[in-house]
């Protein structure tokens, strides 16, 4: 008894050894919400109105204002109801679902060869060679490097005349790989860096159907994916619990831990508990 009460406390003393020599990574993956957000052509501006913003009589500070917005704007979530009627609307996604491991599917290099380029299922099993199956409960999110164009619109929409969606260019999801994804992964979020989970040119949006059908939220507009690791995240799709919402602004950030090489070997080498030393030695005496 007094054996495992031993090898218990030195695992959970150790484990807290191993928590600070680590370091927690919090990566903010969302455009800024303001007059400079990008919706979809044809949808209201973003406006925001200060209601007061000053002294108040005994010289208190105070702020307060007002904001209109559309819900498919800047970085957000699309519910599952914006293309698929009687599915979810975003009050009713389970906040469960819009948490899960980070898989950043990088495909900056075809981007750049084909602006209307597609996630094919060959960039899928790309990256299961690299990092194993896709976790459970996985937010899969396509890297094109696309972010850097927000928030200029002409670049964002590979068009001078973005207002006209036909003339609209931008990579997005094949609609066979994310079937593919949905029907043999355990998959949580599927998003983009771009407008759109379909590509610029499609018309009939066969992504968002099949998203929508299988109640899978989908977030657009992801930024600063470079500073995050393709795998070994958990993502947060924190999306504001708007009642009825077809969509909704969303705060997406990522943590990570980064490791120090070995717990043993971290500098100084004495910084391991005496704790640690005397729990061990205990548990191999019992």
């Amino acid at each position: 008894m007094l054996r495992m009460v031993a090898i218990t406390m030195f695992s959970i003393i150790l484990f807290s050894e191993a928590i600070r020599a680590s370091d927690l990574r919090v990566v903010d993956l969302t455009h800024a919400h303001g007059p400079d957000a990008v919706a979809w052509p044809g949808n209201p501006k973003y406006n925001f109105t200060i209601l007061y913003r000053g002294r108040r009589p005994g010289g208190i500070w105070y702020e307060s204002n007002s904001f209109q917005t559309a819900e498919h704007i800047g970085t957000h979530i699309d519910a599952p109801s914006h293309f698929v009627e009687g599915a979810l609307r975003v009050h009713q996604i389970p906040i469960e679902k819009l948490i899960g491991p980070g898989v950043i599917i990088n495909v900056k290099s075809k981007v750049a060869a084909n602006i209307d380029y597609r996630v094919t299922l060959d960039d899928i099993k790309d990256w299961e060679t690299k990092y194993n199956k896709i976790p459970d409960g996985a937010v899969v999110i396509m890297n094109s490097g696309w972010s850097q164009r927000y928030p200029n619109k002409t670049l964002l929409f590979g068009s001078e005349d973005y207002m006209d969606t036909a003339t609209i260019h931008f990579p997005s999801w094949h609609e066979d790989t994310v079937d593919w994804l949905l029907k043999n992964r355990n998959i949580h979020v599927i998003g983009v860096d771009t407008p759109s989970n379909d590509y610029g040119q499609s018309t009939t949006f066969p992504v968002h159907q099949l998203l929508g059908a299988n109640n899978i939220p989908g977030m657009e507009n992801a930024a600063n994916l470079d500073s995050i690791p393709e795998s070994g995240t958990i993502i947060y799709a924190a999306a504001f619990k708007l009642y009825e919402g077809s969509g909704s602004q969303s705060r997406v950030f990522a943590t990570h831990t980064v490791s120090s090489a070995s717990i043993l070997y971290t500098a100084p080498c004495w910084t391991i508990s005496v704790q640690v030393l005397v729990m061990w030695v205990a548990a191999i005496k019992f």
